[in-house]
């Protein structure tokens, strides 16, 4: 007798079999005999799928954490730490207590009861101005660096003003004959003119007479067969045609003593206000050759060289000359939670830090809360003046695009401090 041990789980299971069952007759019967039960079979695969089922449920809750982790402290990584209490606020203030003790460079900005909140931004020009001819031609001189400080109405650079320069000349010729047309038709005939014409009608109207005084006598004649009548004809031909160029002689010279037609010479002044106002659009075009600066700032970038074909319309190529700004007058642009916005209001005094400069901190105030939030983000964007920028320090500490570090206080900056 021998016992069918299952392997599974090590039991010796109740049933006994002969030798001469254990020991099959066939090679057949031999190997069926080491296959495991079927109910062995199914609860090793029931067990495969809850370990399966466990690691998905396993990474899915890893990536659900990671992903939590990254909304806490959406976009960019910006610290943001608000007090709650004041018992939650003690720490950091013996932290901050502890740092400076030992670096004095790390001393708190402000007592932590007094900050409302701190966030990340980027330092902006308040007004930022892309400097664009308003005509188009090649640049053949360029007087402008990055970096480069320059005062309101200096020449910036020159555009090729050839073309320009004739468009002018000719919009002038335009405005002179039409000024001489217009001239003409107002002051009228001069009396040369006027005696001229009179003279034409007279001797018009003594050629007439002549010719009827002809025709009548010819009638008579022609009564007693004295001549035929083809002469008579002729004359009387020629009487016709001699009384219209008395006509003709006479408007003429009512043409000429009472001068143009009123029409006539409002069509002249018309004329003369077109050519006025091409003329100043060709002079504006040739002034505009020359490039100046609108306001006084820093060049902050140069984008066309000595050579290039600018164009304000293109799509391509060069459509500007140059980025300009205000350094004395910067904003940081800052990204506020929406969780958080309800701590920050209008003139809200602030203080900000770079990282450039660890040891300098700078004033400013709230000076906008933008109208719209970002959904994509969950913030709203809000613009902190800075005031305490003077003027030997435009662009040496704070550039734009500077990271910076805004500490929002619990109090509001007055009006005549700004």
């Amino acid at each position: 007798m021998m016992q069918v041990v299952d392997a599974s789980e090590g039991r010796v299971p109740t049933r006994t079999v002969a030798a001469d069952e254990a020991a099959p007759a066939t090679l057949a019967e031999r190997v069926r005999s080491l296959r495991l039960p079927p109910e062995v079979t199914a609860d090793r695969s029931r067990r495969r799928w809850w370990i399966g089922l466990g690691a998905i449920l396993l990474a899915a809750g890893t990536v659900g954490g990671w992903l939590a982790m990254r909304h806490t402290n959406p976009g960019e990584g910006e610290a943001s730490a608000r007090p709650t209490s004041g018992a939650a606020a003690a720490p950091s203030t013996d932290a901050s207590k502890r740092d400076a003790g030992s670096n004095p460079a790390a001393a708190p900005i402000a007592d932590s009861g007094a900050i409302a909140n701190q966030a990340k931004g980027y330092i902006v020009p308040a007004r930022q101005i892309l400097i664009s001819p308003q005509v188009s031609g090649r640049i053949v001189e360029l007087r402008i660096q990055e970096g480069q400080r320059v005062n309101e109405g200096d020449v910036l650079a020159r555009i090729e003003d050839t073309e320009y320069r004739a468009d002018r000349d000719r919009a002038k010729a335009v405005v002179e004959m039409a000024k001489w047309t217009l001239a003409e038709l107002e002051t009228g005939s001069r009396e040369e003119e006027k005696r001229q014409a009179y003279a034409d009608w007279k001797e018009a109207e003594i050629q007439r007479d002549y010719w009827r005084t002809l025709v009548d006598r010819y009638q008579k004649l022609l009564q007693t067969k004295t001549i035929p009548q083809e002469q008579y004809d002729d004359a009387l031909t020629r009487y016709t045609a001699a009384e219209q160029r008395a006509r003709r002689a006479e408007n003429a010279w009512y043409l000429v003593r009472d001068g143009a037609r009123t029409e006539r010479r409002r069509m002249a002044a018309a004329d003369l206000a077109r050519a006025e106002a091409e003329l100043e659009k060709a002079e504006w075009r040739l002034a505009n050759c020359v490039i100046r600066a609108p306001v006084t700032g820093t060049i902050l970038r140069k984008n066309a060289e000595k050579g290039n074909l600018v164009n304000p319309i293109a799509m391509q190529g060069s459509y500007s000359l140059c980025e300009m700004a205000d350094l004395s007058d910067l904003e940081v642009d800052v990204a506020i939670q929406e969780r958080d916005i309800a701590e920050v209001f209008l003139n809200q005094r602030c203080k900000i830090k770079t990282e450039s400069w660890p040891d300098r901190t700078d004033e400013g105030y709230v000076s906008r809360l933008m109208p719209i939030a970002d959904r994509a983000k969950g913030v709203v964007s809000v613009r902190v003046k800075i005031t305490s920028i003077k003027q030997e320090e435009e662009g040496v500490y704070l550039k734009p695009e500077m990271t910076a570090l805004v500490t929002f206080l619990k109090e509001s900056q007055p009006p005549k401090a700004r």
